[in-house]
C-alpha cells in the first residue's frame, strides 16, 4: 500500500516557482489548457472536494501528489480565487484561445466595411467583459448598474476608436489598414478593463500578508493590479493580431487565395489560434498572479492600520486578477 500523501503540500499556491517568467508560464500553459472546457460538471466538483477537503487537512485515501495538483488545475481554471463561486464558461481563461481566435481572426478578415467592424467590435468588447468581470480581483460584489455602465461605456469607446481609426488609414496602403483592429483592441483594453473593475479603483481589493492574512483593502495596490492586467491583455492580442496580417496580405497576392477566396476566413482564425495558443499563457505569466507591493506605497490609512497589526512588516500581496 502506498504511503499517505503528507498534507503539508502549498496548494493554494502554483506548483511551480512563480517568482520566475518559466514558473510562471507552466502554470499558466495549465490554466489556459481549453481541454479544460470540456470537463463535466462532475469532474469540477470532484476538483473542489479534493482540493476544499485537503485545505482543510483531510487527505482522502490513495489520492497521490499528480492527482491532487491535477484536481487544483482544474479547480483554479472553473473557480474564482477569491470568492470560490463558480465562472461563467466562455468567461474562464480556458476559453480565451477558443473565444479569441474565433473573434480576432473574424476582426482581422473582416475590417474593411463600417457595420462589420461596428459589429465585431461590438462582439470583441461584449466577450472581454465577460472576462473582465468573470475574472475580477476581490470578492466585493458589482451591481447591475455598475455593471451595465461599465459595458457600454466601454464597448463605446472600443468602437469609436476602431472608426476613427478606419477613417485616418483609409487613404494608407492596405497592410496598415490590417492593423486597425490591433490598435482599437489595444485602446479599447485601456477603456474596459478599467471601467469593468471600477468598484476596486474606488473602494480598494484586498491585501494580505506572506501568509494570506487579510490586512485591508487598497486601491493603490488596485491601480497596480489593472495596470499589469491591461499590459497583459495587449501583449496577448499582439502576436495574433500582427503576424497573421503580413502573412495574409502575401497569401492574398497569390493565386491560391484569389481562386479559393473562402478559405481566407479560416486560414486567419487558423494563424490567429496558433498565436494565441502560445501569447496568451506566456502574456499571462509577464507578471506575478499573486502580485506584491511595498507597505510605503499603499495610501497613507492603510499603511496606519497594517503598522498597528505589523510594525514590521514590508510588503502585502493581492491577486492581480486576469
Amino acid at each position: 500500500m502506498p504511503p499517505s500523501l503528507p498534507a503539508t503540500i502549498n496548494i493554494r499556491e502554483p506548483r511551480w516557482d512563480q517568482s520566475t517568467f518559466q514558473g510562471r508560464a507552466k502554470h499558466f500553459f495549465m490554466v489556459t489548457d481549453p481541454r479544460n472546457l470540456l470537463l463535466s460538471g462532475a469532474t469540477l466538483e470532484e476538483a473542489r472536494r479534493v482540493v476544499e477537503d485537503y485545505r482543510a487537512g483531510t487527505v482522502p485515501p490513495g489520492l497521490t501528489e499528480d492527482q491532487l495538483w491535477r484536481a487544483k488545475y482544474i479547480y483554479d481554471s472553473a473557480f474564482h480565487p477569491d470568492t470560490g463561486e463558480k465562472m461563467l464558461l466562455v468567461g474562464r481563461m480556458s476559453a480565451q484561445v477558443p473565444m479569441n481566435m474565433t473573434i480576432t481572426g473574424c476582426m482581422l478578415t473582416f475590417y474593411r466595411t463600417t457595420p462589420a467592424v461596428l459589429f465585431w467590435q461590438w462582439v470583441n468588447q461584449s466577450f472581454n467583459a465577460i472576462v473582465n468581470y468573470t475574472n475580477r480581483s476581490g470578492d466585493a460584489p458589482i451591481t447591475p448598474s455598475q455593471l451595465g455602465t461599465a459595458y457600454v461605456s466601454a464597448t463605446t469607446g472600443a468602437v469609436v476608436t476602431a472608426l476613427g481609426l478606419k477613417s485616418l488609414t483609409k487613404h494608407l496602403p492596405a497592410i496598415i489598414g490590417r492593423y486597425v483592429p490591433f490598435a482599437a483592441v489595444a485602446a479599447a483594453n485601456c477603456i474596459n478593463i478599467p471601467l469593468m473593475r471600477q468598484r476596486e479603483l474606488k473602494l480598494g481589493i484586498p491585501v494580505t500578508d506572506e501568509n494570506g492574512n487579510r490586512l485591508g483593502e487598497s486601491t493603490a495596490a488596485a491601480q497596480k493590479a489593472i495596470f499589469q492586467v491591461v499590459v497583459s491583455r495587449i501583449g496577448m492580442a499582439a502576436p495574433a493580431m500582427a503576424i497573421p496580417p503580413v502573412i495574409m496580405n502575401a497569401l492574398e497576392k497569390r493565386a491560391f487565395l484569389k481562386r479559393y477566396p473562402y478559405l481566407n476566413a479560416p486560414l486567419q482564425v487558423g494563424l490567429v489560434g496558433l498565436c494565441l495558443v502560445f501569447a496568451t499563457p506566456l502574456c499571462c505569466a509577464l507578471f506575478p498572479q499573486k502580485s506584491s507591493m511595498p507597505v510605503g506605497r499603499l495610501e497613507p490609512e492603510v499603511q496606519a492600520r497594517i503598522r498597528e497589526k505589523d510594525p514590521q512588516l514590508e510588503t502585502v500581496y493581492f491577486n492581480k486578477g486576469l
